[in-house]
């Protein structure tokens, strides 16, 4: 039985240039986010909110840009369309590339799916989705306040976590 390839699994012949890369120079403790939108509007929407957040911001309109820029730079925040550049809810192969990232890769990643049908901060369906947050796109304008306080709750959660961690050497 033939496995269809996915987007990312096909990237892995394409050459990558060292002039590709997302960002020049970003100051020591500076923020990085990647917006994977293909609505314009949407995509203006999200990254005004993220730059009052104080992020550098790398947009992409398709699958192959975004895999691409996750695969020079790793993003603090990743907020994606739950139909990026596909049209349909069914696969994202983001949140498919995302999903098979090492755990402890993944860990540092907020993840924040964009969403048509799902309420926001819907904990449940985010965990069925493997993302940290999901953000309705009528709260889009509110996202920041959202964004903030969803950090906020998972750094809460993973603190003793990440102090283990640390404890036994491997942070």
């Amino acid at each position: 039985m033939d496995k269809k390839k996915m987007p990312f699994e096909e990237m892995e012949t394409e050459s990558q240039d060292m002039f590709d890369k997302p960002f020049n120079f970003i100051e020591e403790g500076g923020k990085t986010a990647l917006i994977c939108e293909s609505s314009p509007v949407f995509r203006e929407r999200v990254s005004n909110v993220l730059e009052k957040m104080g992020y550098y911001i790398t947009e992409a309109a398709t699958i192959q840009e975004s895999l691409r820029n996750m695969r020079v730079h790793m993003y603090q925040l990743i907020v994606v369309d739950e139909s990026f550049d596909m049209g349909s809810t069914v696969d994202n192969h983001v949140l498919d590339y995302i999903r098979q990232l090492p755990m402890n890769v993944r860990r540092n990643i907020f993840v924040v799916m964009l969403s048509i049908g799902i309420c926001t901060m819907d904990n449940m369906a985010a965990f069925k989705k493997s993302v940290n947050l999901i953000i309705n796109l009528d709260d889009v304008d509110g996202a920041g306040a959202i964004i903030e306080r969803g950090i906020a709750d998972n750094e809460a959660f993973y603190n003793t976590f990440r102090n283990a961690m640390r404890k036994a050497g491997h942070l």
